[in-house]
């Protein structure tokens, strides 16, 4: 299966054409791709004459050459679309099992720290971009992808549009965030660099948005810049949102609505890093009568 040339064989196309049928994001449509260019390149022919034991000494050669249990499950779920619809063959997939991911804890900032990266921010669209992150609890894509029409200041709410899982559903707009906001948009727009109607954080041309790699770039720099010895990123950001709101005795499933998480599972895992939580816990120890 060719896969270097934007044309390629006609197997590729069928394969992404099957993706296109089913809507897929054009960044998983690039990871399935590249998955069946790595079982081609590992098998030096077409991926389409691969077997049971073929795919089996794939895997096998993944795990031994370090390949992380995120990246290796990725590619198997890349394989899996291959060979389950493109090619029809059920079977060849079907004991391909993916690998445990080891679940380490967020990084969480306290909020002295979150309030020092955003004053460290290079300048006033970062540090908006930044306090935005944070106090709605957005994922690094939403934002870039927020339009100065998607702020609703009647209701206090922020539209996102097609966020994860291609749904859309509303954040939370605070009076400090609404007011930052606002602050930006009169400077951006004196400027010429917001277009009416356009993206509410521009990239260097107003048509087109801040790129995730220019935020994540930008968190970095303040991170630095503020001193933080900790690996930040805008995650940290909304993982900063759910564990300080949590400290704060929200109730776990209003966070999971604001997160947009499916599974109220997904949100439990700050429960173990609500370390203010844990301080207000009297231990069994201190209650025992004196000896």
């Amino acid at each position: 299966m060719d896969t270097t040339t934007r044309g390629g064989t006609p197997l590729r196309q069928r394969m992404l054409d099957d993706m296109r049928m089913r809507k897929l994001e054009p960044k998983t449509q690039a990871a399935y791709i590249r998955a069946v260019r790595k079982l081609a390149a590992h098998l030096k022919r077409s991926p389409e004459t691969a077997t049971v034991e073929d795919l089996r000494n794939f895997q096998l050669h993944l795990v031994d050459t370090g390949t992380s249990p995120i990246t290796l499950n990725a590619t198997l779920t890349g394989l899996k679309f291959f060979f389950d619809v493109t090619l029809g063959h059920i079977e060849l997939m079907a004991k391909m099992q993916p690998v445990k991911v080891p679940r380490t804890l967020p990084v969480v900032l306290s909020p002295e720290e979150v309030s020092r990266l955003i004053a460290a921010a290079r300048n006033v669209k970062h540090q908006v971009a930044l306090s935005l992150a944070y106090g709605t609890g957005l994922r690094v894509s939403e934002v870039v992808g927020l339009k100065v029409t998607d702020v609703d200041s009647q209701r206090m709410t922020l539209r996102v549009q097609q966020g994860k899982g291609r749904k859309d559903r509303y954040a939370m707009l605070s009076p400090v965030l609404l007011q930052r906001l606002r602050s930006w948009w009169r400077i951006a727009h004196a400027q010429g660099k917001i277009l009416p109607g356009g993206w509410l954080f521009p990239g260097l041309d107003p048509m087109d948005p801040l790129s995730t790699r220019q935020l994540n770039r930008a968190v970095h720099a303040a991170a630095e810049a503020a001193g933080i010895d900790k690996r930040v990123s805008p995650h940290t950001l909304r993982h900063s949102f759910a564990t300080h709101l949590l400290e704060r005795k929200v109730d776990i499933r209003v966070i999971q609505v604001l997160l947009g998480h499916k599974k109220l599972e997904t949100t439990s895992i700050y429960t173990q890093v609500a370390t203010d939580l844990l301080r207000e816990v009297i231990s069994p120890l201190d209650l025992l009568p004196p000896s």
